[in-house]
């Protein structure tokens, strides 16, 4: 194939890409934008701190102060820079930071992330039932085995609540909300564009082969490679562009959708995130293999479900 030859397949797929991603990322943005400033206003009159103020007794059951709680339900209703940042200010050593990043990775801006998997296909109900037991289920787990690995270097700070009027808080949303929609934008074209060029050069087929025997072992069917690979290395909020396409396809069925959003619901954003909380502290191998060995039982246990349903009928 000659140069020129390349240049115009590029563009063919380019522009084969461009109205889909157009559509999808004013999509992701309205729903993105919409989620944060209610979350923003939550915390703006400190719903999330009075929401946290309960879940501190179980938490002490789950290796992590009290003052943890409100970690993990910023994180679970925003992000986990968010979740981070708080777990950082709160000086927790090398074992709290470990079972708080476990804990957010598995549940992590939940109302953005529920939209995009329900709009995948699975049920929206079931991801936001299985991501908040599982968080919980791997807190309580992981505080009965791991060992008291030190404190991490870290200097502890007091959290104070910003007394920032309104507006000066507003203004400070909306100008991050700017620059994550310019960012959400830059992701989704660039990734709708790579999909469309790796199907249209059929480079996704090697792809899935490739993975193919992680794939088996996860219980993942194969065809869900790609799928699996855009939420593990970019996230399930700026893959969500890539994963809806893939969804809605039509090569993959509503069962292998459900199970690819199981594991992935539990285990993803295994690269920034996870070396991000590996630098607050956390131990990057346990919590990527934890989640990976939870997700892969519940896949497992959901493709035992569906056989026996098959026989039944």
């Amino acid at each position: 194939m000659t140069f020129s030859s390349l240049i115009k397949a590029f563009w063919r797929s380019v522009k084969t890409a461009l109205p889909s991603a157009a559509k999808i990322c004013l999509w992701m943005i309205e729903v993105t934008a919409a989620v944060s400033f209610v979350i923003f206003l939550l915390k703006y009159f400190g719903v999330l701190e009075w929401l946290s103020v309960y879940l501190e007794t179980l938490f002490k059951h789950l290796g992590l102060p009290g003052a943890a709680s409100l970690a993990w339900v910023s994180g679970y209703f925003v992000n986990c820079y968010s979740a981070i940042a708080a777990g950082v200010t709160m000086g927790l050593d090398v074992r709290e930071m470990t079972i708080l990043a476990v804990m957010a990775l598995c549940a992590h801006n939940m109302p953005v992330e529920v939209t995009i998997q329900k709009k995948t296909g699975t049920s929206a109900v079931l991801v936001i039932v299985l991501r908040t037991a599982v968080s919980i289920l791997m807190g309580f787990l992981l505080n009965l085995v791991l060992p008291d690995w030190g404190s991490a270097a870290q200097t502890e700070a007091a959290a104070v609540a910003s007394a920032d009027p309104f507006w000066t808080q507003f203004v400070a949303w909306l100008v991050g909300m700017l620059k994550l929609a310019l960012k959400m934008t830059c992701i989704i074209f660039a990734l709708t564009i790579l999909q469309q060029i790796l199907k249209d050069s059929g480079a996704i087929k090697p792809i899935s082969r490739f993975l193919a025997p992680l794939m088996k072992v996860f219980g993942i069917p194969v065809k869900c490679a790609f799928f699996w690979l855009v939420a593990n290395v970019i996230g399930l909020a700026y893959g969500g562009a890539a994963m809806m396409q893939e969804a809605q396809s039509g090569r993959l069925s509503r069962r292998d959708i459900d199970l690819v959003n199981l594991h992935v619901g539990i285990s993803h954003s295994n690269l920034e995130d996870l070396i991000l909380f590996s630098l607050a502290g956390g131990v990057w191998w346990v919590i990527l293999f934890s989640r990976w060995i939870m997700s892969t039982i519940i896949v497992w246990t959901a493709r035992g479900v569906y056989a026996l349903k098959e026989r039944k009928n």
